[in-house]
């Protein structure tokens, strides 16, 4: 099967914030980009205001986004531009609790990946 260009690909956004799930939900982000599943691009210019990244994130593609918790960071950069993802997760609802000054554990990466995948390839909001 032939690879898709990165421009055919949905886009992600990830929290990247201090805490174990934010890190964990960056990770989730990096690992999709590098098999070639989605897009990572840069919430940080979004929620700046970058004009480059916003029209990139306003560009119709599909947008899927990773928040570590309920503070919902990537979602509110997001709708600053009044953009919606197709596909918004917030780890915290999967039972994986946040904590500071610790690292997440690495089967969740494996777990919320398969979770990205799956809602994609089902095409479930």
């Amino acid at each position: 099967m032939k690879q898709k260009n990165h421009s055919e690909l949905p886009l992600i956004y990830s929290c990247s914030g201090c805490s174990n799930i934010a890190q964990l939900a960056n990770q989730v982000a990096i690992e999709l980009d590098r098999e070639h599943v989605a897009e990572m691009s840069c919430i940080a210019g979004v929620g700046g205001g970058v004009e480059s990244l916003v029209k990139k994130a306003k560009s119709g593609r599909k947008i899927i986004s990773l928040d570590g918790c309920h503070l919902h960071c990537v979602k509110n950069c997001l709708s600053q531009h009044d953009i919606e993802s197709t596909h918004h997760y917030t780890l915290t609802n999967y039972g994986i609790k946040k904590k500071y000054h610790m690292d997440f554990d690495s089967s969740d990466v494996i777990d919320i990946k398969n979770r990205v995948i799956s809602d994609i390839n089902s095409n479930v909001k």
